[in-house]
C-alpha cells in the first residue's frame, strides 16, 4: 500500500471509531419530502404528477456505490486511486446541485418580479402559482441532491480520512455535516441575502500547519478542547489538502463545525501566502492553533502574537512516536 494512502487509512479508522454509525434515514426523509403532489421543473414545462424517489432506496444506492468503489480496489494496486474515483462521484452530486441551485435562483428572481407587479387578473394568479411551484420543485430537487452529496461525502471522509471539498467555491450543507466555505465567498457574501449560509456568525478559530504530520489523534484532542470552550466556533484554515489542515478539516466534518477555507490566490504570485495570512487575521480570531511547518506558519504565528490572539504552537517533535514497522527476516 502507498505510504501516504496508508496514513489516510489509519486516520479513517480513527474517525470511524470517534464518530460511530449515524442513522441517516430521517435525514433522507426530510430531504426527499414532497410539499406538493404536482411538480414543475422549468418555466416551459407543464405541471406534472411526479413523485420523489423513495428516500430509503436513494440512501441505500449512495452507500452501495461508494462502498463498492472502495471495496473493489482495496488491497490491490489500484487502491491508491479509489479516493480519486470516489471524490469524482461526490463531486458529480455537488455539480448537479449547483446547477439546480442556479435555476432556482433564476426562478426566485422571476417570482419576485411577479410579486412586485400585482395584477388582480386570473392570468396573473396562474402565473404566480406556476412560478411558486417551480421554485418549490427546484428547491426540493436541490435538497435531495445535496442530501445524497453529503451522504456520499461522509462515506468518502470515513474511508479516506479527508473531508470532501470542491476544487473551487463553497460546499454549503443544510444537514448535519459541516459546511466548507471558500474564503472569497465568505468575504463577498457577508453583506448579502445569503449571509446565514455563506457567512455564518460565530467566533473564529484560526488553524494552520505543515503538510507533513502523523499524529492526528493529538490534533483532534486539541481541537476538541477548544470546541469545549468555544462551542459555536467556526474553523478558518489555510486550506492545504495534506497534513495538518486536512486533519483539521476532517475533525470539523466529524464534529459538524463550519470551515472557512483560505486558499492561495495564485494571481498574487510569491506574496500569495502572506496575503492569505493577513486575510485570515482580519477575521479577528478568538484563538489559534499553529503547527510547525514552513516560514508561512511562522509568519502567521508572529502576526497572531502581535495581535494578542491566544495562540497554541504545536511542534513536530511533540507528536506521539509511532513504532517502526518490523522487517521480515529472509530465511537462509
Amino acid at each position: 500500500m502507498n505510504k501516504s494512502f496508508a496514513n489516510f487509512a489509519d486516520l479513517a479508522s480513527f474517525i470511524a471509531a470517534e464518530t460511530g454509525n449515524q442513522d441517516r434515514s430521517s435525514i433522507y426523509e426530510g430531504a426527499f419530502m414532497e410539499h406538493d403532489e404536482r411538480a414543475k421543473l422549468s418555466p416551459v414545462d407543464e405541471t406534472e404528477q411526479l413523485e420523489m424517489p423513495d428516500p430509503e432506496q436513494a440512501r441505500a444506492a449512495v452507500e452501495m456505490v461508494m462502498a463498492t468503489l472502495f471495496d473493489v480496489f482495496r488491497d490491490t494496486r489500484l487502491e491508491a486511486f479509489a479516493s480519486d474515483l470516489a471524490w469524482g462521484f461526490v463531486n458529480s452530486f455537488h455539480v448537479v446541485a449547483k446547477r439546480i441551485n442556479d435555476r432556482e435562483d433564476d426562478a426566485a428572481k422571476e417570482l419576485g418580479d411577479l410579486a412586485r407587479t400585482f395584477d388582480p387578473s386570473e392570468i396573473y394568479a396562474s402565473q404566480l402559482e406556476e412560478a411558486q411551484l417551480l421554485c418549490q420543485t427546484l428547491q426540493g430537487c436541490r435538497d435531495a441532491m445535496e442530501c445524497m452529496r453529503d451522504h456520499a461525502a461522509e462515506v468518502y471522509r470515513v474511508e479516506t480520512g479527508r473531508p470532501y471539498s470542491p476544487t473551487r467555491g463553497s460546499r454549503v450543507s443544510r444537514g448535519v455535516t459541516a459546511s466548507m466555505i471558500d474564503a472569497r465567498n465568505y468575504l463577498a457574501e457577508r453583506a448579502r441575502e445569503r449571509r446565514e449560509q455563506f457567512a455564518p456568525e460565530g467566533p473564529v478559530v484560526a488553524f494552520s500547519g505543515g503538510q507533513i504530520w502523523d499524529d492526528h489523534e493529538m490534533l483532534w484532542r486539541g481541537l476538541d478542547s477548544i470546541k469545549a470552550r468555544v462551542p459555536e466556533m467556526i474553523l478558518a484554515t489555510t486550506a492545504q489538502t495534506k497534513g495538518c489542515d486536512a486533519i483539521a478539516q476532517a475533525w470539523a466534518a466529524a464534529r459538524g463545525v463550519k470551515v472557512i477555507l483560505f486558499r492561495l490566490d495564485r494571481r498574487l504570485g510569491a506574496k500569495a501566502a502572506f496575503v492569505r495570512n493577513d486575510r485570515l487575521l482580519a477575521l479577528k480570531p478568538v484563538e489559534a492553533v499553529i503547527c510547525e511547518g514552513s516560514g508561512i506558519q511562522m509568519n502567521l504565528a508572529q502576526k497572531l502574537r502581535q495581535s494578542g490572539v491566544p495562540l497554541h504552537v504545536v511542534k513536530l517533535d511533540s507528536q506521539a512516536q509511532r513504532p517502526a514497522p518490523q522487517r521480515q527476516q529472509r530465511s537462509a
